[in-house]
């Protein structure tokens, strides 16, 4: 009996603690901490949406009423395309308030516990830690932001976390269209032309910051031009300004001036450049620029000219055709049959070509080519030029004892063999001429690993040289074009009566031709891409 007394002593004295220390009563028990963020995003912004679909969300999901958000968003939904001044103020005040350097700045941007995130990579990197940390805690409170009081706490787990509150529009005023001289009487219109780049993160927040300014100063109009659009008119302007060696996005020049950078392009920067031209205002001075000095010039169109030709006549590709050329003999094909199929081929390759060139162009876009990275692509293909250049002449004394299987420039066995699988396997089919465009496609692509060789140097050597660069689109169709000229010219010679035998006897004359074109234009090539980094 007392040993009983005795556990039952044992599990009161047990129950009180855990009452006073709250473990019996689950809501005293939980840590009472609530962590306050703040937001800062575009509705533009894709790395913005991210966030808050893979962070934000399924953390406010997680930790419910005790992870309060408030989220602001500055550009203005009544105004589709511009920015609201009242909540852009309030990003500068917590880059100010937490001395945010001009080159951290960045779209998204989290202000918790006292610290800043920026920029998708940190946040998803530490805020999660940072949140748990903080309602371990004491929580945080919000940060002393003028104009935050005005902004309502985000709905926990709600999915119009992003909806946020729009403030009114704080100048009451429009802003100028590009169509009008002066927007406010009495004030004189300054123009100025701004560079950006696709792809380029730096462009979203200068862009920001130029709209926030032009709220503020309406006479301010902007001329927004793609740099590798206009990279000539880009260069002309930096030279101007006494900043030749140091174009690149973003950009921003007003009269005589040039903010380059996202170090550079800050409102009071832009705000310090309106004031300066405030009493004579600015005209749109980049209109004096003429492209004279820098149109495009026969000697770089004929360079891009003789590298599609020269690709054309690739052995390489050449010996694919006489491959092709035989089978058609082979399935009895003759006269205008020949024809279709070697059209529908043809036609097939060149698509194929301009997609694949479409698609480096694009990504090639993305590199910064004024600044030192792209510097150094254009060092490293100008090596690569020398190393092929060399290569090439090796192959051409090879060609000359007739040793074409001895080349070193030539398509891998397994894709040759697979080249001839694809055409042996379409050529037995009823509708080889329809056929033909998807095998002449596949082909192409096989031998890119032969023909790329000249492709490749080409485009970027267009990217390179600023007359040329505004108009890549038309070199590569030309190049294209020039690519695919010897295909119909052996078509039709073969509907003329030209065998394949004949034809493999053209190429193993003129193989060593061939290769010694190609060792010079890969030497021409690294010449010029030398020069132009050097220069």
């Amino acid at each position: 009996m007392k040993g009983r007394w005795w556990m039952v002593l044992v599990v009161a004295s047990w129950a009180v603690v855990l009452v006073l220390a709250g473990g019996l009563n689950p809501a005293q028990a939980q840590n009472d901490a609530i962590v306050r963020l703040v937001f800062f995003y575009r509705d533009d912004c894709a790395h913005c949406m991210t966030i808050i679909d893979e962070i934000l969300l399924p953390l406010q999901e997680q930790h419910s009423e005790r992870l309060q958000i408030k989220m602001i968003q500055f550009h203005d939904p009544s105004r589709p395309g511009e920015l609201d001044p009242a909540k852009y103020e309030m990003l500068l005040r917590a880059e100010e308030m937490f001395n945010v350097s001009p080159e951290r700045r960045g779209i998204p941007t989290v202000v918790v516990g006292g610290q800043v995130l920026i920029g998708e990579d940190e946040i998803r990197e530490q805020l999660p830690c940072l949140i748990d940390t903080c309602l371990s805690g004491v929580g945080t409170s919000w940060p002393d932001i003028a104009g935050l009081e005005a902004i309502p706490v985000a709905g926990g787990g709600s999915p119009n976390l992003g909806i946020g509150f729009t403030s009114p529009w704080v100048e009451g005023e429009e802003l100028c269209s590009e169509d009008e001289a002066v927007c406010d009487p009495g004030a004189y219109s300054i123009w100025a032309v701004y560079f950006y780049q696709v792809g380029c993160q730096e462009c979203d927040r200068a862009e920001s910051d130029i709209q926030y300014v032009r709220s503020r100063y309406p006479q301010l109009l902007i001329e927004e031009m793609n740099i590798y659009e206009r990279v000539d008119l880009a260069q002309w302007l930096a030279e101007r300004a006494g900043r030749k060696d140091d174009i690149h996005t973003p950009a921003l020049f007003i009269g005589d001036d040039a903010l380059i950078g996202q170090k550079e392009i800050t409102p009071q920067n832009i705000e310090a450049l309106v004031n300066k031209y405030a009493s004579t205002g600015v005209a749109p001075f980049w209109e004096e620029y003429t492209a004279a000095d820098d149109d495009v010039k026969l000697p770089e169109v004929m360079t891009v000219v003789v590298a599609g030709l020269i690709d054309g006549l690739n052995p390489c590709a050449f010996a694919t055709l006489i491959f092709f050329i035989s089978y058609l003999t082979f399935m009895d094909r003759k006269g205008k049959a020949v024809l279709a199929v070697g059209g529908s081929f043809t036609l097939g390759v060149f698509l194929a070509y301009v997609l694949v060139g479409i698609g480096l162009w694009r990504l090639l876009s993305l590199v910064p080519f004024l600044t030192t990275l792209g510097q150094w692509v254009i060092g490293l293909t100008a090596v690569l030029c020398i190393v092929l250049a060399v290569l090439s002449l090796r192959d051409y004394f090879k060609a000359r004892q007739g040793q074409l299987k001895d080349m070193a420039l030539v398509m891998p066995e397994v894709l040759r063999k697979r080249t001839h699988a694809v055409i042996r396997q379409a050529s037995g089919t009823r509708v080889f001429t329809l056929l033909a465009l998807p095998v002449g496609a596949v082909v192409s692509l096989l031998e890119l690993v032969c023909t790329g060789q000249i492709y490749l140097p080409t485009i970027i050597f267009v990217m390179s040289v600023p007359g040329l660069q505004s108009q890549a689109m038309l070199f590569l169709l030309l190049y294209n074009l020039m690519f695919i000229l010897p295909l119909v010219a052996v078509f039709v010679l073969v509907y003329f009566g030209t065998t394949s035998m004949q034809l493999g006897r053209f190429m193993h004359d003129h193989a060593a031709k061939v290769k010694l074109g190609t060792a010079v234009l890969f030497s021409a090539l690294a010449i010029w891409l030398i020069v132009s980094v050097v220069v």
